[in-house]
């Protein structure tokens, strides 16, 4: 990005946050704190009404407005291969939402661009995967989850707990959402528990909205994660799979860990990481006739113990 197309950038990214950090800006453009001190300066002598304050920010002075920002082709399109993915992940009042901003949008375009993004929209679709299984949610359920985090009100829920196989009432004070292995998920406080939890959009049964505002504040949600993960204990497992099995296997691999992979004599050494052995081994049964275990005895034994589980299943029918 050459500078003057980093200088409006910059500008935008300030209307854009009521502040913004120094080392935000040097992170998202990948330059150094100097560069944003002399980048801002240079916005400043400009006359841009930038306001900076010592360890808190950039902002801009109140009331002041940039024009109708522009779109590049590239940007539209990647907002429709967006609007596309929300399509398929989200809520049915969570699309409507986005789509009406798409079109506010679109009316900024040129004429001409907005052909051109008319017809990329034909040519853009997110096809759900067989291997995929859609989770059972309320259509509301994102839209409620939202409205509290914004409005930082307690959240009443009642939760299917699958550990013990009942539902559990909960008060609960959310942190923010998450997607990750096919599931939406929301990370909150649960004040039951006394402890951060994470539930599962598909295991609520029900949930609503209090008027009770609750003033704690919470750590980010990226840190909690962070924390979450690395408390995780991962296995290390390494497959030797035939050429055939590779290709049969295909994309199944992504959702039990795949790390990566190499060529090999008798065909392609396989890395994964993964948080269920037993899980992991459910799956390696179903592909064991061209997969085999180079590493983890902890994966072996889970796998000689379902298979004896098995046997012993086959001898009653």
């Amino acid at each position: 990005m050459n500078r003057i197309d980093r200088l409006s950038a910059i500008l935008i990214q300030l209307q854009s946050r009521r502040t913004v950090r120094a080392r935000d800006i040097a992170d998202r453009y990948r330059i150094s704190l100097r560069t944003v001190y002399r980048d801002i300066s240079s916005l400043e002598e400009a006359g841009i009404p930038i306001i900076g304050e010592s360890g808190i920010g950039y902002s801009l002075e109140e009331g002041y407005r940039l024009p109708p920002v522009m779109f590049t082709r590239e940007e539209a399109t990647a907002l429709i291969t967006a609007e596309k993915l929300v399509a398929q992940f989200t809520e049915p009042t969570h699309t409507s939402l986005f789509s009406y901003a798409l079109d506010k949008i679109r009316a900024v375009l040129e004429p001409g661009d907005k052909d051109y993004l008319s017809h990329m929209e034909g040519k853009i679709e997110i096809v759900q995967h067989t291997f995929l299984q859609e989770g059972v949610t309320q259509d509301d359920i994102l839209k409620i989850i939202l409205a509290g985090l914004g409005a930082h009100l307690v959240m009443k829920m009642n939760y299917f707990t699958h550990a013990r196989q009942e539902e559990t009432k909960r008060t609960i004070e959310p942190v923010g959402i998450f997607y990750v292995n096919r599931y939406w998920h929301l990370f909150a406080f649960c004040r039951e528990k006394n402890d951060y939890r994470d539930f599962r959009f598909d295991r609520i049964k029900q949930i609503s909205l209090t008027e009770i505002k609750f003033k704690t504040q919470h750590p980010t949600l990226k840190s909690l994660l962070n924390a979450q993960y690395a408390a995780t204990k991962l296995e290390e497992v390494t497959l030797l799979v035939s050429q055939q099995g590779a290709l049969q296997i295909s994309d199944s691999k992504y959702y039990f860990g795949y790390v990566s992979e190499r060529n090999a004599a008798a065909g392609i050494e396989m890395d994964f990481l993964t948080m269920s052995i037993e899980g992991f081994a459910r799956w390696y049964i179903s592909i064991a006739d061209y997969a085999t275990i180079l590493h983890s005895d902890s994966l072996k034994n889970s796998v000689k113990s379902l298979f004896a589980s098995f046997a012993e299943t086959v001898k009653t029918i």
